[in-house]
C-alpha cells in the first residue's frame, strides 16, 4: 500500500471514516472499496469458509506497515459489529516489513529507452538500481515459504533497520535534496558529487545521525552509510532534487527531526543536521524559492496560504519552526532554534557552499 491506501487519519492514527471510500465500505460492506474494506471483507469470506490462519503482510515503505494494517483493518472490522474483529486479533498476523530500492519516477526518456531495448511501447516501464533489501518480521502462524533463500532477511524486531533506513538513507537524501537546491544542482547525482557539499553530508551521518541508532543485527552502520552515498551517485536513478525536497513538512520529523531531538537530549552537537534543517527553510520560504519550485500541499496548509519568499531570514525561521504540527517541542527549544536561525542567516545572505564550507 501507499500511504494513502491505509485510509488513516495519519500515518500512526485511526481508520479516517469520514474518507468517502470507507463510508461507503461501511454501508457496503460486501462490495468494499478501499483497501481496508477489502481486507476485511476478504478476511470475513476466509472465517466463514473455515480456512487456517494467515497473515497480511504490507510492502511499502509506511514505517511500523503491520501495526498500521492491523489497526485499520482491526477497526473497520469493529464497525461492521459481531466478533469478527475478534476473530482477526486472534487467527491473523500482520508482520512489519521495510523495504530498500531506489525507484525513481517514470520519464519520457525510460520510455524512450524501454521501447528501444525491447521493440515494445510500455506506458510504465521501472527502472531501479541493483541494490535491493527486504526486512520482514517473522510472524507467520499458518508457516511461510523459505523466502530466506531468495535474500529476504527475516528477523524479530524490524524497527531497527527501519530507524537506520530512514535516518540514514532518507536523512541523507533530504539532505542532499535542499543543499543540492541551494548550489544549482537538478539531480541528487549532482548533489553527492559536490565535492563542498559531500563532506557535510558524511560528517553528518558520521557523527550525528549514527551515534543515535542502535545498530540492527549484521548491519555495520558506518558501511551502510557509506554505501547509500555510493547509490545516490547512480546517474541513470536521475532523482531530481526538486522532487526529493517536496513534502518537507511531513518528510524533516522522520528523517531529521527524530535525530536532532536524540542528540539534544544528550547534550550533543547538531550543527550539520541543523544546517539541512535551514535549508529546507530556504528552500520553502528563502529569497530564491519561488524558482526552485518544490511541492509541500501540508506545508501551505499549516501556513494558511502558499509559500512565498521572505527576505527576513530569522523572521522565516520563526514562522517555520512555530508549526508544532511539525516540530513539536523542538521548535520551541533554543539550542535548535538558534542554530537554524544562525544557519539560514548565512544561507540567505551568501552561497550554500561557504555555508556548508563551515560545517565539514
Amino acid at each position: 500500500m501507499t500511504e494513502a491506501g491505509y485510509c488513516s487519519a495519519g500515518p500512526s492514527g485511526p481508520l479516517d471514516t469520514s474518507r468517502p471510500e470507507i463510508a461507503h465500505d461501511l454501508a457496503h460492506p460486501a462490495a468494499p472499496r478501499s483497501l481496508p474494506g477489502l481486507l476485511v471483507e476478504a478476511l470475513a469470506r476466509r472465517r466463514a469458509a473455515g480456512t487456517a490462519p494467515l497473515t497480511v503482510v504490507s510492502c511499502d515503505n509506511l514505517r511500523a506497515n503491520g501495526p498500521a494494517t492491523r489497526r485499520v483493518v482491526g477497526e473497520l472490522a469493529e464497525h461492521r459489529g459481531g466478533d469478527l474483529a475478534g476473530w482477526i486479533r486472534g487467527a491473523v498476523s500482520f508482520p512489519s516489513s521495510m523495504v530498500d530500492r531506489m525507484v525513481p519516477a517514470t520519464t519520457e526518456d525510460v520510455r524512450a529507452l524501454a521501447a528501444e531495448r525491447t521493440g515494445m511501447a510500455d506506458a510504465w516501464p521501472v527502472v531501479t538500481e541493483p541494490f535491493s533489501q527486504w526486512v520482514l518480521e517473522d510472524a507467520f502462524p499458518g508457516g511461510r515459504p523459505p523466502w530466506e533463500r531468495a535474500g529476504v532477511e527475516l528477523v524479530a524486531d524490524v524497527a531497527p533497520f527501519e530507524q537506520a533506513k530512514l535516518r540514514i538513507l532518507n536523512g541523507a537524501h533530504s539532505a542532499l535534496a535542499y543543499l543540492g537546491l541551494l548550489a544549482g544542482h537538478p539531480t541528487i547525482a549532482d548533489a553527492v558529487e559536490d565535492p563542498a557539499l559531500r563532506p557535510v553530508v558524511e560528517a553528518m551521518l558520521r557523527h550525528e545521525v549514527i551515534p543515535t541508532l542502535a545498530p540492527p543485527p549484521g548491519l555495520d552502520l558506518p558501511a551502510y552509510a557509506a554505501s547509500v552515498l555510493r547509490r545516490f551517485a547512480n546517474r541513470p536513478l536521475a532523482y531530481a532534487t526538486a522532487k526529493v525536497a517536496g513534502d518537507g513538512s511531513q518528510k524533516l520529523p522522520v528523517r531529521i527531526l527524530g535525530t536532532v531531538a536524540g542528540r539534544l537530549a544528550a547534550s550533543a552537537g547538531v550543527e550539520r543536521l541543523t544546517l539541512v534543517v535551514a535549508a529546507w527553510a530556504a528552500c520553502v520560504l528563502g529569497p530564491r524559492s519561488a524558482e526552485f519550485g518544490v511541492r509541500d500541499a501540508e506545508l501551505e496548509r499549516l501556513l494558511g496560504s502558499p509559500s512565498t519568499p521572505v527576505n527576513d531570514a530569522a523572521a522565516a525561521v520563526d514562522r517555520l519552526l512555530g508549526l508544532d504540527a511539525v516540530f513539536g517541542p523542538l521548535g520551541r527549544t533554543p539550542a535548535f532554534v538558534g542554530a537554524v536561525r544562525h544557519h539560514a542567516i548565512a544561507l540567505w545572505h551568501e552561497d550554500v557552499h561557504t555555508a556548508a564550507a563551515a560545517c565539514r
